[in-house]
């Protein structure tokens, strides 16, 4: 019964998954809505990301603003994503030091 109910979790999780990568294949969208969804991730990450932002040091949240200023910097260069998380967390690192 409980491998039953995995089971079925699984598959209601991941039908809403797969049936939009199907059908978006097939649907041509206007220019200005496909690029209001491109924007989504944006959004979210910001959303995720921006509160621990502020609390990444409890008392000093100018500390977290300089290391998202940072990173923010360094990703306008376009360079991979992995060196403005390095940046910032080198900016935090070195500023509680």
């Amino acid at each position: 019964m409980i491998l039953a109910t995995i089971i079925g979790m699984a598959i209601v999780t991941m039908v809403p998954r797969f049936i939009p990568a199907f059908i978006m294949e097939k649907v041509q969208l206007r220019p200005w809505l496909n690029r209001w969804l491109n924007a989504i991730p944006f959004a979210a990450l910001g959303g995720l990301i921006f509160p621990s932002i502020l609390t990444v040091i409890p008392d000093e949240p100018w500390i977290g603003l300089l290391g998202g200023v940072v990173a923010v910097i360094i990703a306008l260069f376009n360079v991979n994503v992995i060196f403005a998380v390095i940046g910032a967390i080198a900016t935090v690192f070195l500023l509680t030091f």
